[in-house]
């Protein structure tokens, strides 16, 4: 049976509007990425995310790559409504729907119908609810760096398997979890461990950002740990990246 609230989204009712949140450079000082959210507005104009209106998805792996093509279709539709940058565009991918034919459909057509190229378009990879066979997921990956994208590793840090996704995707860009960011200026094993994902990812030239980052203390822990990208409320909140005139 169909979930009725989903049923809704499907019809319109209560539509997903696409925020961004802001990735800065903190030697430039300059905001240098974006990451692309997709929340849902209830019919009382409240705003909140998608995936907090459906708990039992963990389980559900189908009902789960159904969701994720839906924030996929409300993100690249909305980069296709903004303006041409320079910045990167991050998009959150569940890697479950990598096993989705639909997904491989519909993913050119995104491509095609945005101003960006595909060198800027950044999949990040969400680690906790992955495909298990890493082998399987190695070919993915390959086969969306064919098309001309980058990767990201997600919530490194969340758990051991994230160490092993990083090891054999070889991502363009790590994301430490907001686990290993929290009060890090107050503990000094996440501060340590911070920094030494630093020094490995300059030394493998691969893209760094730390994210959760949401007090000045911790920012000035990220910046001593030599983190060179740093996401988080302490920049400030998700913004839409639509106007209203646009959205609607």
């Amino acid at each position: 049976m169909r979930d009725p609230l989903l049923e809704r989204i499907l019809a319109g009712e209560w539509p997903l509007v696409p925020y961004a949140h802001e990735i800065h450079g903190l030697k430039s000082g300059q905001v240098e990425a974006r990451e692309i959210l997709t929340r849902i507005r209830r019919p009382s104009g409240e705003v909140s995310s998608l995936w907090t209106m459906f708990p039992d998805t963990i389980e559900n792996h189908a009902k789960r790559v159904e969701i994720d093509m839906l924030c996929l279709e409300t993100s690249f539709r909305g980069l296709s409504a903004t303006p041409f940058s320079q910045q990167l565009q991050f998009i959150n991918l569940e890697p479950l729907t990598l096993e989705s034919p639909d997904f491989w459909k519909r993913v050119e057509g995104w491509l095609g119908n945005i101003s960006y190229p595909p060198h800027q378009i950044v999949l990040e990879f969400t680690e906790s609810h992955s495909i298990h066979d890493l082998n399987e997921l190695q070919s993915y990956a390959r086969r969306l760096r064919e098309m001309g994208l980058r990767i990201a590793v997600d919530d490194l840090g969340a758990g051991v398997a994230s160490l092993t996704h990083m090891a054999r995707l070889s991502p363009d860009f790590i994301k430490a979890d907001k686990s290993l960011v929290e009060q890090c200026h107050r503990r000094p094993y996440q501060a340590a461990l911070l920094n030494a994902l630093a020094v490995f990812a300059e030394r493998m030239r691969v893209g760094y950002i730390a994210e959760g980052i949401e007090t000045q203390s911790e920012l000035q822990a990220i910046i001593d740990a030599d983190v060179p990208w740093a996401q988080g409320f302490v920049f400030g909140e998700p913004e839409p990246l639509l106007t209203p005139a646009v959205a609607s």
